[in-house]
């Protein structure tokens, strides 16, 4: 069993939903990414999404686009957010990361390259927004190989026939996206990704999480109710970015906790 399937069975038990913050590596500079990192955890992250730096982030709105061109002028790319992983994994052997990016910098480093070197750093999944299922069998089989789940993501318009495709190929957990466009793009409308959701365990036993439109403590607490994962990613990287060097970790510890509260609030039978 992964770490995230481990996780996730462990929540389940409890009756609680993970709650998945995500920041890029890199963002607001390199020397703070494992820092955060830690921060996250201490105050309640259940897993951490990390986003590697890219300069044509399709899937992502202007928030986290801001936040890979910040890491870029320092030259993040996959390898030093690898390094990261590896650093954080020193005092932290425990809590699940999930790296999220584009498939352009995994095939410049080499697909195979990629999945030993992720092994090595310990990271625990990969969400490629790019990589459809259909076309990449030969990455998912090596990302398996090494115990490294592929999570594929689910949106608004994928048809019942896809669904089923892509849950065949995904492990650990899949991640419906909310809302049709790009992260941060509109309000959420909790009783249509509620529909989509018992839709999506339809045709899965694999947990769901949900993200994209997730925005305070209103509505991580409306999709806990849902979902068996919150994901929270350009609310968290907004907070990064109205902070400076002196109240950054402050500033993160403070919206995790709201968040974390929220989302434990809700208690499954």
């Amino acid at each position: 069993m992964s770490r995230i399937q481990s996780t996730f069975a462990t929540l389940k038990q409890q009756g609680k939903t993970a709650l998945i913050p995500y920041i890029t590596a890199g963002d607001p500079h390199p020397k703070h990414t494992v820092n955060l990192m830690h921060t996250l955890v201490k105050h309640g992250a259940d897993m951490i999404e990390l986003g590697v730096p890219f300069s044509d982030p399709m899937a992502d709105g202007p928030v986290i686009q801001r936040a890979s061109e910040r890491a870029l002028v320092h030259k993040v790319g996959l390898t030093a957010v690898l390094e990261m992983v590896k650093e954080f994994r020193k005092t932290d052997a425990k809590t699940p990361i999930i790296l999220m990016g584009y498939a352009n910098p995994i095939e410049a480093m080499g697909a195979t390259v990629f999945a030993d070197s992720a092994k090595i750093a310990d990271v625990d999944g990969v969400i490629t927004v790019d990589y459809p299922p259909e076309e990449c069998a030969d990455f998912i089989k090596a990302l398996r190989a090494r115990d490294i789940d592929p999570v594929f993501l689910l949106s608004p318009t994928t048809e019942p026939k896809r669904v089923d495709l892509i849950v065949s190929q995904a492990s650990g957990f899949v991640y419906y996206v909310s809302l049709k466009g790009v992260t941060g793009a509109a309000n959420l409308n909790i009783s249509e990704v509620s529909n989509r959701v018992a839709s999506i365990r339809k045709q899965t036993d694999l947990p769901v999480g949900v993200g994209f439109g997730i925005r305070d403590a209103a509505t991580a607490k409306a999709t806990a109710a849902i979902a068996d994962a919150v994901v929270v990613g350009s609310r968290m990287v907004l907070a990064i970015e109205a902070s400076d060097d002196d109240n950054l970790m402050n500033n993160v510890a403070l919206l995790m906790d709201e968040l974390k509260s929220a989302v434990d609030s809700v208690v499954k039978q």
